[in-house]
C-alpha cells in the first residue's frame, strides 16, 4: 500500500455501473474542486469479465483491468478497494479487502443484514483499515447547513422528524424483473434501497434511532421477465415502507419509502420541527432549504426560502454565487474528497462501516416489526 508520505491514493473500482460511473466521474472532478491531501491514481478496474473491464477502464479513465475483482483486491498497488457492486457482493468483496489490508469505500447498503453489517465493521475496525460508505445525500451543502442550523439551536430542541424518499423507478407494472426484486441478492426493497438513506439522514439530523414500528407492501407482485414472453417472476421484496421511530433524545418521527411513487423522481424530503422552529428541504430542490422561526415579529412569520450560497459549507468550491444550484454528482465529489482526505490526512471520515451497520440495526428492525407487528427495539440487533 502506498504510505500517505507518497501522497497518492490508488483506487480499485469493482462494478462499473450507475454508481461505479458516479464514482469514477467524482474521482475525476474531485482534485479540480478541492484541494485535496494527495493525488487520485485510478488503477484498476474489475468488471464480470476481462472484456467488459478492459472497455469500461478506457471509458472511466482507468490504468488497468481485470475479469476477476479477487485479483483487484489483492493487487499490491491498490490502496482503496472501491466496491460499487450489487448488494449481496459487498460482504465477501469487503472482507478480503480487509484481509488484504486495503482501505473500503462501499456503496450502500453496508450489507443484507445487520449480522453481516456488524462482522465487515468489526473486521475494519480490528484490521485498521479505514471505512466510507456512500450515504452521499448528507454530503450536500444544504444538508450540512440544516445540521449547522439544527445543531446551533436555532429550531430550539428537536421534536419531530418527518422523512421520505419516494422514487417511481418501478411504478410501472411491466418493468421487466431485475435481481433488486429477489431477497437472495438484494435483501430487502425499497427500504434497503433508498429507505437507508433517509434513515441515515434522520441519524445525521437527529441522532440514534432506538425503537422502530413498521409496515411494508408488495403492491406488483409479479414482474414480466425480460427475452421470456409470457414468463414472469415473483416480487420477493417490499414496494412500499413507513415507519414510527422514536430517537435517543426523545423526538419523535415517521419515515418512509417507494419505489412506486407516480411522479417522484428523487422525492427525499425532510422535515424537522423543533421548539423554536421547523426546516423543510426536497432533494428535487437540493440547494434550497426552507426555514421558520417562531421569533419573528407576528406579522412577518411565515416560512422563508435559503438559497444556498458560498458562504455555506462547501458550496464555495463549486461556485462563487448562490442560486446556481449544485447536482447530484457534485454529492459524490464532497464524498471523495473526504475519502482522500480521511486517509492521507488521517482525518475522521463519516459515514464508515459502523455507522453504516446503525443504518442495517434499523433495517432490520423495521422488516421484524412488520413480522411481529410490535415496536421493536434497536438493540435487539
Amino acid at each position: 500500500m502506498s504510505s500517505n508520505h507518497s501522497k497518492q491514493l490508488r483506487i480499485g473500482l469493482i462494478g462499473t455501473g450507475y454508481m461505479g460511473k458516479a464514482h469514477s466521474i467524482a474521482f475525476h472532478a474531485a482534485p479540480a474542486v478541492f484541494p485535496l491531501a494527495g493525488e487520485i491514481v485510478l488503477e484498476m478496474v474489475a468488471e464480470v469479465d476481462a472484456e467488459l473491464a478492459a472497455r469500461k477502464a478506457t471509458e472511466l479513465g482507468f490504468r488497468r483491468s481485470t475479469g476477476d475483482w479477487r485479483a483487484l483486491v489483492n493487487d499490491p498497488s491498490i490502496d482503496v478497494v472501491d466496491i460499487c457492486s450489487p448488494n449481496f457482493l459487498h460482504k465477501e468483496m469487503a472482507l478480503a479487502a480487509i484481509a488484504a489490508g486495503k482501505h473500503v469505500y462501499s456503496e450502500k447498503p453496508l450489507a443484507l443484514t445487520a449480522a453481516d453489517a456488524r462482522i465487515m465493521t468489526e473486521a475494519a475496525e480490528q484490521a485498521g483499515v479505514k471505512t466510507l460508505v456512500g450515504f452521499n445525500y448528507i454530503k450536500n451543502p444544504t444538508l450540512q447547513l440544516a445540521k449547522e442550523i439544527i445543531s446551533q439551536g436555532e429550531i430550539g430542541e428537536v421534536v419531530h422528524f418527518r422523512g421520505t424518499h419516494n422514487e417511481d423507478y418501478l411504478a410501472d407494472p411491466t418493468v421487466p424483473y431485475s435481481w433488486r426484486l429477489k431477497r437472495e441478492f438484494s435483501g430487502s426493497g425499497t427500504l434497503g434501497d433508498m429507505g437507508s438513506h433517509i434513515i441515515n439522514v434522520a441519524q445525521y439530523l437527529v441522532g440514534d434511532i432506538t425503537e422502530v414500528m413498521g409496515d411494508l407492501q408488495i403492491v406488483h407482485r409479479h414482474r414480466p421477465i425480460a427475452g421470456r414472453p409470457g414468463e414472469y417472476g415473483e416480487v420477493e421484496n417490499d414496494d412500499q415502507v413507513h415507519c414510527m421511530v422514536r430517537f435517543s433524545g426523545g423526538a419523535i418521527g415517521t419515515l418512509e419509502s417507494s419505489r412506486i411513487a407516480c411522479g417522484r423522481k428523487n422525492g427525499l424530503t425532510f422535515e424537522v420541527t423543533g421548539t423554536k422552529g421547523t426546516i423543510l428541504f426536497d432533494q428535487e430542490r437540493l440547494s434550497e432549504l426552507q426555514l421558520y422561526t417562531s421569533g419573528d415579529a407576528s406579522h412577518r412569520q411565515g416560512f422563508r426560502t435559503i438559497l444556498v450560497g458560498p458562504q455555506h459549507p462547501d458550496y464555495v468550491n463549486f461556485c462563487v454565487a448562490g442560486g446556481h444550484g449544485l447536482g447530484y454528482n457534485d454529492m459524490k465529489i464532497v464524498e471523495v474528497r473526504d475519502l482522500v482526505d480521511g486517509i492521507l490526512a488521517d482525518r475522521p471520515m463519516w459515514p464508515d462501516f459502523r455507522a453504516a451497520y446503525e443504518v442495517n440495526r434499523v433495517l432490520d428492525a423495521v422488516e421484524l416489526s412488520h413480522a411481529q407487528g410490535r415496536w421493536v427495539n434497536i438493540n435487539e440487533f
